[in-house]
């Protein structure tokens, strides 16, 4: 179930799963697409490959999946027809279901997406990734959990229920569905119209795991991905272009670090203990001064390095002036970057996002002190595709917000109209 205001308000924190999938199973059992080496490896002995010829076949399939983005056996010239044969019959390269694209009328892309049951009880989840284009980058947004361990009071996935994690495979299936549909492998081009970034890269050059889902409450399905992500035979991201997301779980923080050396974000939005206690509950757990002591002690910190701080503007509630003062006072002596995000509504939702002058006198203060303050501007709001905005359970409001950008009138215009059927 989602989420109560009472279950809030009694100090609700954090969800318990409603399905367990092992760390790095492979539900639905049949894809290779998103396994690892070690698992390929596996798959390729289960058939009958010969021990001397597994780690010249695994570096193979790689290439093919990975770097060319194949979808059928019978593209691997470079592998016997015998061979191709025994993968056709046991195994696809499937991907996870696209059920539904919606493109907002800034480019931004955002797919509702399916993945294979796990078993009888489960009908197949559904989690939300979106695409934000720019002239010079690409950045794919991916969710780490069907739902959401926590309960952030401004964030609409957080009012939904935890179903599970997803698995490393799950997750580097996103980065594939999303190069499927945008022409972001060799020899491919994007759909005609569409907004790609022009500088002659990848068209997916960033991700950021800010989509559904708190991704250190499913670390080894994150680390183990982005060690897919990031092969240099393969997808060839780097991790300085990988930049993972924490409400602040604590005790992870140091190992996401050390084994997968990305960029690290920070929900901070507050910078009392008894307002962060309710915008971000897991303060109850792990209260801003050990969070901060945690970013202090983060694996590879440095001024090239600095952690991006991610602050939600909103309207009389942390947008004031002695906020600022007090978010520059805390940071001190961190290398940072403060994100300030106007607050993206949606139905249902108690805030209201800060009037633009506010946001732009806050963002003054913490500049002359010396940080980089970027008002993120929103992007996909048309399509509730915007930070704070994913929710997987979304089929009707889908149609409607399709409907309302269909007539030009942005996702404010869905607020508006209420929530009834």
């Amino acid at each position: 179930m989602a989420v109560s205001d009472a279950a809030r308000a009694a100090g609700f924190i954090e969800k318990t799963a409603e399905l367990t999938v092992a760390a790095g199973a492979a539900p639905g059992g049949a894809s290779l697409v998103g396994l690892t080496r070690d698992q390929l490896k596996d798959s390729l002995a289960a058939i009958g490959v010969p021990e001397r010829e597994l780690k010249m076949r695994v570096a193979q399939l790689w290439h093919w999946i990975y770097f060319r983005g194949a979808r059928d056996f019978a593209e691997m010239t470079n592998m016997g027809k015998e061979l191709r044969a025994k993968l056709a019959a046991a195994y696809t390269l499937a991907r996870p279901q696209v059920v539904s694209e919606q493109v907002s009328k800034d480019g931004t892309r955002k797919w509702l997406i399916r993945m294979a049951s796990t078993g009888p009880l489960d009908k197949g989840a559904e989690i939300e990734c979106v695409y934000i284009p720019e002239t010079d980058r690409g950045t794919l947004c991916v969710s780490s959990q069907v739902g959401c361990t926590l309960t952030c009071s401004f964030c609409h996935t957080g009012t939904q229920r935890l179903v599970r994690n997803l698995t490393s495979a799950e997750i580097v299936a996103q980065l594939i569905v999303a190069r499927d549909a945008i022409g972001d492998w060799p020899g491919a081009t994007p759909p005609e119209g569409a907004f790609v970034p022009n500088d002659g890269g990848r068209f997916v050059s960033n991700i950021v795991f800010m989509g559904m889902g708190e991704p250190l409450y499913n670390t080894d399905n994150v680390v183990t991905a982005i060690e897919v992500m990031s092969d240099g035979e393969g997808l060839t991201l780097s991790r300085r272009r990988i930049t993972v997301s924490t409400s602040g779980v604590v005790p992870q923080m140091e190992r996401l670090g050390a084994e997968a050396n990305t960029m690290l974000a920070i929900s901070l939005h507050a910078v009392r203990d008894e307002l962060r206690d309710e915008l971000v509950p897991i303060n109850r757990k792990y209260d801003i001064a050990q969070l901060l002591d945690a970013c202090r002690a983060y694996p590879g910190l440095s001024n090239a390095r600095r952690i991006t701080f991610e602050y939600v503007m909103l309207k009389g509630v942390n947008d004031s002036d002695a906020d600022a003062r007090k978010l520059v006072q805390l940071l001190k002596g961190i290398p940072a970057k403060i994100n300030l995000i106007p607050f993206n509504p949606w139905p249902g939702s108690k805030y209201e996002c800060s009037d633009w002058e506010r946001i732009e006198r806050f963002s003054e203060i913490v500049y002359r002190a010396g940080y980089a303050s970027p008002v993120r501007t929103p992007r996909g709001r048309d399509i509730l595709a915007a930070c704070g905005q994913l929710k997987s359970e979304t089929e009707k409001l889908r149609a409607r917000a399709r409907m309302m950008a269909e007539q030009g009138i942005g996702a404010e215009g869905v607020y508006a109209v209420g929530n009834g059927e």
